[in-house]
């Protein structure tokens, strides 16, 4: 993993938009993932074919009892200047009105559930940072699929987001059940989610 450090200060619009534009301009290696992390620019390596096996389960489950006019996308960036953050999470859902704006991201408030899987070198982002950053934006619902959980593979999801803290509403070890609440109302089955 690669890093460009920028003043992690709250930023001003100008200074946003600049870090923006050094994240659009930063030429990565196909399927690498460039996100900002508290104000870093970060280049992670594709994701391993584990992690890419739990995200197609979950994306799958999740078009089953989305409307039509939401969608599940796997490479949207989702912004939280406020954290001087912009994110790639693994799975968001978002209207379709979300998508009609220009560019490569939306707005974290647009975001209806975010999924972030685990990988060994970004666990501790996907854990701390991101979980922060996302209560803090007002994301109703983050579902963290963390196969290097200390304690074993578990999946949390996390809700009522209140600050930069969510109230966990689930946690269970890989093979069991994990259940969404309205408005997507879903079980997700991890007993086949594959464990490094």
């Amino acid at each position: 993993m690669s890093a460009l450090t920028v003043d992690p200060t709250p930023a001003s619009g100008h200074e946003w938009d600049d870090l923006v534009r050094l994240w659009e301009e930063t030429d990565a290696p196909e399927g690498c993932k460039v996100e900002i992390i508290e104000g870093i620019v970060t280049v992670s390596p594709s994701p391993a074919n584990k992690h890419n096996k739990i995200a197609a389960k979950v994306q799958r489950s999740l078009y089953r009892v989305l409307p039509e006019d939401w969608n599940v996308c796997q490479t949207l960036g989702v912004a939280v200047p406020s954290r001087l953050g912009l994110y790639i999470p693994d799975l968001v859902v978002v209207a379709d009105t979300a998508l009609d704006e220009p560019g490569n991201f939306v707005p974290a408030t647009a975001a209806e559930l975010v999924v972030e899987i685990t990988s060994k070198s970004n666990a501790s982002h996907d854990r701390i940072t991101k979980t922060a950053s996302y209560a803090q934006a007002g994301i109703p619902l983050y579902l963290l699929i963390d196969a290097w959980a200390p304690g074993g593979p578990t999946v949390t999801l996390y809700g009522e987001p209140t600050g930069d803290v969510y109230r966990v509403h689930q946690a269970v070890k890989f093979g069991e059940d994990i259940v969404l609440p309205d408005p997507f109302g879903l079980t997700i089955e991890t007993a086949a989610f594959p464990v490094d």
